[in-house]
């Protein structure tokens, strides 16, 4: 009598950070794997602030097929390591390196590829679920650190008329501005950073990626930059997000929280890795309802 064939065994994906006990990722993926019939387990992995590198090997290295673990295939990457990422990858897709920075790793037999679907993720749901155009207008991004970095690139690929990067410490956004300045020229964008405090008034976007929201922060950012329907947006999500949505609602503003963002970036990395490209809006949907309805 032959042998049964053993059960196929579940690649293995998980997000990274510190702290990631919070992440809505695992739910996400789930959704999109039942959604178009992939066979993948994805986790949470708690990071040591000082051990990312260390942690990512560990991950590959636990595939273990009698204790029932399948291979893994890749990972996300979220606060605070995305800066990490970049010298651990044999290859590094274009916008990861514009960015300095990625949030996709994916494992392949000839090394790791680095990606970020961050600013796609932002631009699709910008479009898709806000129905907000960049083409022409001007857009306020607050914050140079890694959602910022990887965001711009693919902002200014829409071509807005003007980006301005504000930051506590102006020579960051500096810097930041610079890395993307023979793209702002390509597409004929006027890119340019300043202060929190040094801000111009009237923007039609503005995208708030720091942590003042994380941190349960003020919004850093005066309200004159705001005019009457600007659409603000803060990447982060649920009570974090609310400080800064119900003081865009006070100047009379559009709120959006980065929920859609958080689905579609994702969308993007699952893509990378399966092939596949699933659709976001029942995921997105979902989330929102399994989240109170977070704006």
């Amino acid at each position: 009598m032959p042998s049964p064939v053993p059960a196929r065994l579940p690649d293995r994906y998980a997000v990274l950070g510190h702290p990631v006990a919070h992440s809505q990722s695992p739910f996400i993926h789930a959704e999109f794997a039942r959604q178009t019939g992939q066979c993948i387990d994805y986790g949470r992995i708690e990071c040591p602030l000082d051990g990312f590198a260390a942690t990512v090997r560990a991950f590959i290295a636990s595939a273990d097929a009698a204790a029932g673990l399948g291979p893994a295939r890749g990972c996300n990457i979220t606060v605070p390591f995305k800066f990490q990422v970049l010298p651990l990858a044999n290859r590094v897709s274009e916008r990861a390196s514009l960015a300095q920075a990625a949030n996709v790793l994916r494992f392949d037999d000839d090394g790791w590829y680095a990606d970020n679907s961050d600013g796609i993720g932002l631009m699709r749901d910008l479009r898709q679920g806000a129905g907000q155009s960049l083409e022409g207008r001007r857009v306020l991004l607050v914050g140079a650190g890694g959602a910022a970095a990887g965001v711009l690139g693919p902002l200014i690929e829409q071509r807005p008329a003007l980006v301005c990067v504000a930051n506590r410490t102006p020579a960051h956004a500096d810097d930041l501005v610079q890395r993307h300045a023979a793209l702002a020229a390509t597409h004929g964008v006027v890119v340019k950073a300043c202060g929190l405090d040094d801000t111009d008034a009237g923007y039609d976007v503005v995208i708030n990626s720091s942590a003042s929201s994380l941190s349960g922060a003020p919004v850093p950012v005066p309200a004159h930059v705001l005019g009457r329907n600007s659409l603000a947006v803060d990447l982060m999500y649920g009570p974090a997000a609310a400080p800064f949505l119900d003081w865009a609602a006070a100047q009379g503003a559009r709120g959006r929280d980065g929920l859609g963002m958080l689905v579609e970036q994702a969308a993007e990395a699952f893509r990378l890795w399966r092939g596949v490209m699933p659709d976001t809006a029942p995921v997105l949907a979902a989330l929102r309802a399994r989240l109170g309805g977070a704006r």
